[in-house]
């Protein structure tokens, strides 16, 4: 029989997988993901090439790993909120939504797909199927639950997420993309929130969200 792995390996197994998955973001930055290997990051992040090659058999399924890490808000799966309260279930998203797109390495992580997408369009692809759009469609279940509920009134939930999630990013994040020192203070931030789920309320709210 084999014996379950103790609380304190599981503890040192998570904590070696969060240094590699650190290590490896930063080389695929600074080096490119075809110049970088398992072996260079393994040395980066402080272990044994066995060690990561019992996590991680390929640089893709790091990747894989990387893009599924980040795309996790407050280092948990994504929960939606209950239907029912449309103005708090948008402000609750859309706040999580800045926690998630301003998280240290979030921006070099598309930063990577963007430098090399055209000659690892696989990337491009994870990083869609398994971080952008799993997150995108918990919005749009969200809003679709709404809308059942009566409290929203859409015929299109995936234009209404992509136009309440575009106006948020449009501040807090793309600018990244470009300026290195695009940090607005918390003020404006929740100020873009706010408009957004305004705006949202003003468009698709049913009569009662309206009220102040």
């Amino acid at each position: 029989m084999t014996a379950k792995p103790s609380e304190y390996h599981r503890r040192v197994a998570a904590q070696k997988r969060t240094s590699i998955i650190e290590a490896a973001t930063k080389l695929f930055l600074d080096s490119g993901y075809d110049g970088t290997s398992l072996a260079r990051i393994a040395e980066a992040a402080g272990v044994s090439r066995a060690t990561l090659f019992k996590q991680f058999t390929t640089k893709a399924a790091l990747f894989e790993a990387i893009v599924t890490e980040y795309w996790k808000v407050d280092g948990e799966e994504v929960s939606l909120p209950e239907p029912g309260n449309l103005r708090a279930g948008l402000e609750i998203i859309g706040r999580r939504y800045v926690a998630l797109l301003t998280q240290p390495g979030m921006a070099a992580l598309f930063r990577i797909v963007i430098a090399e997408v055209p000659r690892f369009p696989e990337l491009g692809e994870t990083q869609f199927k398994l971080g952008k759009m799993p997150y995108f469609e918990s919005v749009r279940r969200y809003l679709a639950a709404e809308n059942t509920a009566g409290t929203a009134l859409l015929d299109d939930a995936e234009m209404a997420a992509t136009q309440f999630l575009g106006m948020i990013s449009h501040y807090v994040f793309w600018p990244r993309m470009l300026l290195a020192r695009w940090e607005p203070d918390d003020s404006s931030v929740m100020n873009a929130v706010d408009q957004a789920v305004l705006t949202m309320l003003a468009r698709y709210g049913a009569p009662e969200t309206h009220a102040t």
